[in-house]
């Protein structure tokens, strides 16, 4: 993979912060958030979507238009920097759960998206298990 396929990263002020925003050639503005379970700090959340104002502040709204390859490729970007300013963190989880108004139509596409990328990102060190609309990333 060439940073060519990879839309240019914002990345926090602050190396240790979870807050990392990228632009689409088509406008598109993405967050990728990381959050931290209170009762186990060392398993990371991660959760992105569209947060441009046309989407009346639907937060982590999805869309496609062509560029999602490009998105997938930026978001492993975003979580191997993650990754290696947290080495601790040792369970990853990526969450595939519809919109209210797509009725189901969309988690397995996402969660086939998910899959696809995870090996991406993740060495032979880490498992995946799978589970509906959740995929969990461990550390072996």
């Amino acid at each position: 993979m060439s940073s060519k396929d990879i839309y240019p990263i914002e990345y926090p002020a602050i190396k240790s912060a979870s807050v990392f925003y990228f632009n689409t050639p088509s406008g598109l503005r993405y967050e990728v958030r990381f959050g931290r379970f209170q009762e186990n700090i060392l398993h990371a959340t991660i959760v992105f979507g569209v947060v441009n104002e046309e989407f009346e502040g639907e937060e982590y709204t999805t869309t496609n238009r062509g560029e999602v390859f490009g998105v997938m490729r930026t978001i492993a970007e975003i979580v191997r920097y993650f990754m290696a300013e947290h080495p601790k963190v040792n369970i990853f989880e990526f969450s595939a759960i519809d919109e209210p108004d797509e009725n189901g139509k969309n988690t397995n596409a996402r969660m086939h998206l998910y899959e696809r990328y995870l090996p991406q990102i993740f060495d032979a060190s880490w498992s995946f298990e799978i589970e509906l609309n959740k995929a969990l990333v461990k550390k072996i």
